[in-house]
């Protein structure tokens, strides 16, 4: 297993991007920002559809020095020799992704709650994200947000990097900070930037 060397984690939604980009044109503008770690994740995409697309982030990935994490689908990452894979907190298949990825693939979970990262703790996660912890579009399907007293919590109580997800963005990053929290994931405030790399270093700046 491998350490966590990033604490700014972008998940990828190609299907909310700014008029007239592209999905890996604003994931290069991201790494040109230093961006060191991408989660692509299309669930609308079979794994026939999502392989050309996952090849060409391994590619981007790989040329800026970053590691590439693909949601869920094993095969593909095993396709594109993926740096990992992102499991659901509901039994994530750890043991199965470490055998079909070798020893030193990193797997993330989604969490919404300190039990279910205790539970991917005892999994073998090396690390977990969780939220949504502000009010968000993209996660509106998580429910209410688990706020910020919340996120103290789990970050107080795990042993594994804990990344902040839902509405995070460079203006609410202090407050996040103050949790207790070191490690950040986001969507919209990169990809829907005008200027992606500039976003990135505003995460760094912050």
């Amino acid at each position: 297993m491998s350490g966590i060397d990033f604490n700014l984690y972008l998940i990828t939604d190609r299907l909310n991007l700014p008029n007239g980009t592209t999905l890996p044109g604003q994931i290069e503008a991201a790494l040109r920002g230093g961006l060191k770690a991408v989660q692509l994740r299309e669930k609308d995409l079979s794994s026939a559809e999502l392989l050309p697309l996952a090849r060409e982030m391994r590619d981007l990935t790989r040329k800026y020095g970053a590691k590439l994490l693909i949601n869920s689908c094993l095969e593909t990452a095993f396709a594109v020799k993926a740096d990992g894979i992102h499991l659901t907190s509901q039994n994530p298949p750890i043991n199965e992704a470490r055998k079909k990825l070798g020893p030193n693939a990193l797997v993330g979970v989604s969490t919404h709650s300190s039990e279910e990262i205790q539970y991917a703790i005892n999994c073998g996660a090396d690390f977990v994200t969780f939220g949504p912890v502000f009010q968000t579009r993209s996660k509106a399907g998580f429910g209410a947000p688990v706020g910020t007293a919340e996120l103290k919590k789990a970050c107080t109580k795990t042993t594994i990097p804990v990344f902040a997800l839902g509405g995070i963005n460079p203006d609410n990053l202090p407050e996040v900070q103050n949790c207790g929290c070191s490690h950040f994931a986001c969507i919209g405030a990169i990809l829907n930037s005008s200027d992606p790399k500039a976003a990135v270093q505003a995460f760094h700046l912050a």
